[in-house]
């Protein structure tokens, strides 16, 4: 994973509240910010965003590993997560925030550490003044589909 200039944190919420939603997301890509410390934990890096799109990337890692040996479906169900949050998150206005309030998952195939690296792809679906939603694909280097889910998202102030 490419660590980021800015290494990994928390943006101050004072320049948080001053940014639009696709500039604070280029700024966490472009490594201007600091990534969450989330994205450390689990070895994801944000590789794209567009205004309502976002991309993550992930190497499946036997840390990850649950008692089957396979990665545990928690980490495809936070990468889904993250990206399609984060594509929420790119059309917001200054001094906007958002939130999960429902996430759908659904597993195709297991990741292990020989998947090798995955994308996670988020695409906004809609976006009003109070709710969002969004769709997320996760894919083996081939295309090959892992996982795809959708979510809703409240918006709010900050």
């Amino acid at each position: 994973m490419d660590v980021p200039a800015a290494g990994f944190g928390l943006v101050p919420i004072e320049q948080v509240r001053t940014l639009d939603g696709l500039a604070l997301m280029q700024g966490i890509q472009k490594g201007h910010l600091p990534a969450p410390p989330i994205a450390k934990a689990l070895g994801m890096s944000l590789l794209e965003t567009d205004f309502g799109r976002a991309v993550f990337g992930y190497e499946p890692l036997a840390d990850h590993f649950n008692p089957l040996g396979t990665i545990h479906g928690g980490i495809a169900a936070t990468l889904l997560d993250s990206v399609m949050g984060c594509c929420v998150h790119t059309t917001l206005k200054a001094g906007s925030s958002y939130t999960t309030v429902e996430i759908k998952i659904n597993y195709v195939r297991a990741m292990t550490p020989k998947t090798g690296p995955v994308r996670a792809e988020g695409k906004v679906i809609n976006v009003g003044s109070r709710i969002a939603t969004s769709e997320g694909r996760l894919t083996d280097a081939s295309g090959r589909l892992l996982a795809h889910g959708t979510t809703t998202c409240l918006i709010f102030p900050i």
